[in-house]
């Protein structure tokens, strides 16, 4: 080619790869690229070629990739992992075929996983240990964390309360409401829109009085995990003065725009006065996960969870057990929680007492029932009323 058609080409090529990579999120694009480089050591160790062009049996080869994946010697971590995890790495180990332009080694003709590694996958899933499940948190212990930092009153306690607040009641993620290294992107004061009634209020210009008399708070999702870009999810008061989700917002907003912070700013900044100098900070995962473990253990083991069980993600998971609590339909806490599979079951919990303190009574009751006889079901003889 001539050289600025050349350069062109080479830009553009270069285009295509970054469009590639962002049809899925960053971590995503990186874990497949670095799956894709282990498994070019791997063949090499065994004397083969990536492309597998060399072998007969590409599967037996994925089969042996899998096993060392399972067992450590080729996990990121050194350690062995889960069935899921395997998978995963199969997946990225095919794609990067797919994405050279040649056929997935996985699929058989008609496009379906070999049955040689679809039992070896199932085998590894039944020797799997039980899923980690997250804890939910009930709001007992939100009060309790929000009731702790009004009392302390500094701005760092004041910041993690109305987060985790916030946190419980839209079900959110750690990386949208916290400063954390992750593809979700956390809310800011752009994204946030205050109510009384029907009038919108300018969370900027409006005085505080006006904030601090809103009954109702919408976040807008920009780039937020799962979220439907330009979709808007709202809230109104809880009515305790503590867990808020409305007057957690607008104490976000007010301390924000007392230290001037730009739209861009995360809700969950917070300004510190030291001496003549005043510094920022990001509430962190680790800062939730404190003020929850310290709640958990001042209310003790009544509430059936040891500091131990809670993490920041538990939020997202008590805030879907409370509306399942209120006998709201799945369907709508899934919307609510943005879950688009079932994937939401794992974080509803039976050992809820409220979910099943009346279901032995209910099924007392509702075990009392007769079939409908069928064809071999031989009929009892009823007497005649004329012969009695």
């Amino acid at each position: 080619m001539p050289p600025s058609a050349r350069d062109e080409v080479r830009t553009d090529l270069r285009l295509l790869r970054q469009a590639f990579d962002a049809g899925v999120v960053p971590s995503r694009a990186r874990a497949h690229n670095l799956t894709w480089l282990r498994w070019r050591r791997f063949c090499q160790t065994l004397g083969t070629d990536e492309s597998l062009t060399d072998v007969s049996d590409p599967v037996l080869i994925l089969q042996l990739f899998a096993q060392r994946y399972r067992d450590g010697r080729l996990a990121p971590s050194g350690r062995p992992v889960r069935s899921r995890t395997v998978e995963d790495a199969l997946r990225a180990v095919g794609q990067g075929f797919a994405r050279l332009g040649t056929s997935d080694p996985r699929l058989t003709s008609s496009g379906s996983i070999d049955f040689r590694l679809q039992r070896q996958l199932r085998g590894y899933t039944r020797a799997d240990p039980p899923p980690d499940r997250v804890k939910p948190i009930p709001i007992s212990v939100i009060i309790h964390a929000a009731n702790a930092a009004a009392i302390v009153g500094t701005a760092d306690h004041i910041a993690v309360a109305n987060m985790l607040t916030i946190a419980f009641f839209f079900l959110m993620r750690p990386g949208e409401y916290t400063s954390t290294p992750s593809d979700t992107t956390p809310f800011t004061l752009a994204d946030v829109q205050l109510f009384i009634g029907h009038h919108r209020l300018n969370i900027f210009l409006d005085s505080e009085a006006d904030l601090l008399a809103s009954t109702f708070c919408l976040y807008t999702f920009t780039d937020q995990k799962n979220g439907v870009r330009g979709e808007v999810i709202g809230l109104g008061r809880s009515g305790s003065p503590l867990a808020c989700p409305v007057l957690s917002t607008v104490q976000r907003i007010l301390h924000l725009r007392r230290h001037h912070a730009l739209p861009s700013t995360p809700l969950s900044t917070y300004y510190r006065t030291a001496g003549s100098s005043t510094r920022r900070h990001p509430v962190s995962p680790a800062d939730i996960t404190l003020a929850l473990r310290l709640s958990v253990s001042a209310l003790g083991p009544g509430i059936g969870l040891l500091p131990s069980d809670v993490t920041a993600k538990s939020l997202r998971a008590g805030g879907a057990m409370a509306l399942l609590l209120a006998h709201v339909d799945t369907d709508i806490i899934r919307l609510i929680g943005r879950w688009r599979s079932d994937e939401m079951l794992r974080y509803l919990h039976l050992q809820a007492q409220p979910i099943m303190r009346n279901f032995a009574s209910l099924m007392l009751h509702g075990g009392d029932y007769t079939l409908l006889p069928g064809q071999d079901v031989p009929l009892l003889d009823i007497p005649n009323p004329q012969q009695a």
